[in-house]
């Protein structure tokens, strides 16, 4: 298996078709071959069936199915463990940044980068769509936190489109800890701390109005960026 894409789900059932239908579109026209994994977070409407119905004509589509909600994080981590691809892909439900820009990522790999990860902070950024100004300060700030007490090497640690090598994926994701929305930091430093070489490009984003980061959202990931500092200063990645 070339490529797995990996897509959290909670609550996504507006949106998750047209996902679906756009990365499918696009994969099934490529030399390789691939995998598409949906890890629903313990959805309360229909997301799982409406994926599950979708199965029977996604090629290659499978439904990671939680009962329970157990956050962003964590069921990233269950797809990338799960996953058969030599390179692990994992993107936002609300196709922010479409699949097609996955194409950019590969040959990194092959110049000896083990994670590349999409950059909407960066020279060459395409962001067609901005989000609210308030918003867009919130996440400075965090930014900025996370440069003073998390240095990780990149200049956006949050963006929704990451890709890992099957060697790489395998040796961070069972040391991550955060469940919810920090977890791009964490992974990003234990990635750090193990001396993979991380290649942050550019990508095309657009904002998506019914995003469910909220401002207690952000408040909650301040302190879990806390919490990788700590497991940094006590060695917890060290295991």
């Amino acid at each position: 298996m070339h490529v797995s894409v990996i897509i959290p789900a909670y609550n996504e059932e507006k949106r998750i078709e047209k996902t679906l239908l756009s990365v499918h579109e696009y994969l099934s026209r490529q030399s390789y071959d691939y995998e598409i994994l949906v890890v629903n977070d313990g959805s309360k409407d229909q997301t799982s069936a409406i994926v599950h119905k979708l199965s029977f004509a996604v090629r290659n589509l499978r439904l990671v199915d939680n009962k329970e909600n157990h956050g962003k994080g964590w069921v990233v981590r269950q797809g990338m463990l799960e996953a058969q691809g030599d390179y692990r892909l994992f993107m936002d439900a609300d196709n922010s940044t479409t699949v097609d820009q996955v194409a950019g990522f590969l040959p990194f790999f092959e110049q000896g980068f083990d994670i590349v990860i999409g950059s909407r902070r960066i020279e060459g950024a395409n962001i067609a769509v901005k989000q609210p100004w308030f918003r867009d300060f919130l996440g400075g700030a965090f930014r900025l936190v996370v440069r003073v007490l998390v240095p990780v090497g990149v200049t956006d640690s949050q963006a929704g489109f990451k890709a890992f090598s099957k060697k790489t994926a395998e040796a961070i994701f069972p040391k991550q800890t955060i469940s919810r929305w920090a977890f791009d930091v964490e992974i990003l430093a234990i990635a750090r701390k193990m001396k993979f070489k991380i290649k942050e490009t550019p990508i095309k984003w657009e904002n998506d109005a019914d995003s469910k980061v909220k401002l207690s959202g952000m408040i909650k990931m301040l302190f879990e960026v806390f919490r990788v500092r700590w497991n940094l200063w006590t060695n917890k990645y060290s295991f």
